[in-house]
């Protein structure tokens, strides 16, 4: 991003409608980063439990979602099901000048652009990794979205781990992948730690080691920009070990029940995006 577009983050009025994980996590992130400052962040949400999270960060609590409407910058941060009524109530308040900003999973922008017809929209699939700063988002926008703004909400995302810009028609794959990932990823961190177990480890042990083993793999293939095939490699020695394993996870089809695993939340996520 270039030093315009951070300054214009830091300088521009940010406003939450909802502030539960995703939408906390974000003002976490951003507050943390020195992105924005606390003053240009207002918020509301009906939760006890959350205002009192956001009276710890210093962040302003509007008195309804009027009031928040009041940025020209706006983070939709509240769960599919209630997003009707938030889009109907704040129809009359939406203005051209507005950059409305939608992390709703599954709410396409046909949706958001029909409910608010005079302002920029992106709709933006997070993850739950969000939550310590690692997450992967996705942005497409809309058909009044700038190139200017697609920046400004790379930005904003980029605060709380990696962003990208796709085409919306690769939202549900999106969500396969990056969206339900982690979920995919938990059950083989459980996996490995019940390997560990079966083979004398204590439980506490296995698991440490298990969720170590998957994070040093990441950042490896991350930093280093090694392929999955070639850290493969680097680990398999004739005859050895892990040949033997790897040996054991393609003849249980592991690879194809993966594919299939993101295949099937793909296509649910698909399903799901024609009743909005």
């Amino acid at each position: 991003m270039t030093e315009q577009v951070k300054a214009r983050l830091a300088d521009i009025k940010l406003g939450f409608i909802g502030v539960g994980n995703m939408g906390g996590a974000i003002i976490r992130g951003l507050l943390g980063g020195g992105h924005v400052a606390r003053q240009n962040l207002i918020y509301y949400d009906p939760d006890p439990a959350r205002q009192a999270q956001m009276d710890k960060l210093g962040v302003e609590t509007a008195l309804d979602n009027a009031e928040v409407m009041h940025s020209p910058v706006v983070v939709l941060a509240v769960k599919p099901q209630i997003m009707p009524a938030v889009l109907a109530g704040v129809k009359e308040f939406a203005r051209p000048w507005h950059l409305v900003i939608s992390i709703a999973a599954g709410v396409p922008l046909k949706v958001l652009e029909e409910a608010l017809p005079e302002s920029r929209i992106i709709r933006v699939m997070p993850n739950t990794p969000t939550l310590v700063g690692a997450g992967m988002a996705a942005l497409a926008p809309g058909s009044l979205a700038s190139r200017e703004d697609l920046e400004l909400a790379l930005e904003l995302f980029q605060s709380v781990g990696q962003a990208v810009a796709v085409e919306e028609k690769l939202m549900d794959a999106v969500t396969g992948l990056s969206g339900s990932g982690p979920a995919f990823v938990a059950v083989f961190i459980e996996a490995l730690t019940d390997g560990g177990v079966k083979m004398g480890l204590p439980r506490t042990l296995a698991h440490t080691m298990a969720v170590q083993t998957v994070l040093g793999t990441a950042k490896l293939c991350l930093e280093e920009e090694l392929h999955p095939g070639k850290l493969k490699d680097m680990v398999t020695s004739p005859g050895g070990t892990t040949i033997a394993g790897l040996h054991a996870l393609e003849s249980g089809g592991f690879r194809g029940v993966v594919m299939d695993a993101v295949s099937a939340a793909a296509l649910r996520s698909e399903e799901l995006g024609k009743k909005s």
